[in-house]
């Protein structure tokens, strides 16, 4: 493993996208962590505090094709994945691929788009795929979306189905940041407008693939293996769960774990790695019984739990 280039190029992405997200380390490291265990993250949060301009800057910091697609109701799957348009000239029709054909894509509140519209994004999601018309079309590598959603009590939004939400390794909130970057971003804004002239790519497609065989080759003990398997057991015997972790869950809190060894400077996982990413990586992935549905962060809260109620060896 090459610890000098994942270092320079880790290093520069934070350092870059922490020009305009101020104050939110732990939300830009997951979010690389997302990037480099070739996945998808969602971002929820209230509307104003940072979720669209981290996704920007994390795609922008990257020399890589970029699309941002407004996701709102009237939206149809064509809008997102392109279709067949006739051309004229040769009188016959032609594939016409939507925004989703690119390395970084983002779905801005993704849901305000319909369930019909949001089941568009499972196939390219899930095996990097795109199908019009019969015909299966291979999508870029490296291929991620970056979702962002407001909270279901807002008005005119539709809840992400399990299946949708299970293709994203990383679910986060952004949170208000501290009063003194709060201050400071409040203070150099002189526009209303999103501000990311400071972003330039430092890295390009090459860095992104590299760090992501990187991350491949991050080794994972047996005793790690084992600490990830009894942390999806606890979610499935938790009187407050009715519906556990699946077994993609569990694989994908071993990979997340692998890119943020990485991100850390290591060639392997440590126990600490997967206690402080299982929360990110399984709370949208379980299903809370009926009497605590409505507890705020009661999923995220649940598996912190579960990670608490298990001994390390």
């Amino acid at each position: 493993m090459n610890f000098e280039r994942s270092k320079k190029i880790i290093g520069a992405l934070i350092d870059n996208i922490e020009k305009t997200v101020k104050g939110k380390r732990e939300a830009v490291t997951l979010a690389l962590t997302g990037l480099l265990a070739k996945s998808h993250i969602l971002i929820e949060d209230i509307p104003g505090i940072g979720k669209t301009t981290l996704a920007m800057a994390l795609a922008r910091s990257i020399d890589a094709e970029f699309r941002r697609i407004q996701m709102t109701a009237d939206m149809l799957p064509a809008d997102i994945l392109g279709g067949l348009v006739f051309n004229p000239k040769s009188q016959e029709f032609e594939v016409r691929f939507g925004p989703i054909c690119a390395n970084i894509v983002l779905c801005d509140e993704i849901n305000r788009s319909t369930p019909r519209t949001q089941s568009a994004l499972l196939e390219c999601m899930a095996e990097g795929r795109v199908t019009i018309d019969r015909q299966t079309h291979t999508l870029s590598d490296p291929f991620m979306v970056v979702a962002t959603q407001n909270p279901m009590e807002y008005e005119g939004c539709y809840m992400l189905g399990e299946s949708q939400k299970d293709r994203f390794i990383i679910s986060f909130k952004m949170g208000y940041p501290d009063y003194e970057h709060e201050k400071n971003i409040i203070k150099t804004h002189k526009d209303v407008r999103i501000n990311d002239a400071e972003i330039s790519a430092v890295a390009n497609v090459e860095d992104v693939l590299f760090l992501q065989e990187e991350t491949a080759a991050v080794a994972v003990s047996d005793a790690v293996l084992e600490y990830v398997m009894n942390i999806i057991k606890e979610t499935r015997k938790d009187r407050r769960v009715s519906i556990g972790a699946s077994t993609r869950g569990a694989i994908m809190l071993k990979i997340a774990s692998c890119a943020y060894a990485l991100i850390a400077g290591r060639d392997h996982v440590i126990f600490d790695d997967v206690k402080y990413l299982a929360p990110y990586v399984l709370a949208h992935r379980i299903e809370p019984a009926s009497e605590y549905a409505l507890e705020r962060d009661i999923a995220f809260n649940i598996i912190r739990d579960c990670v608490d109620n298990i001994a390390v060896n």
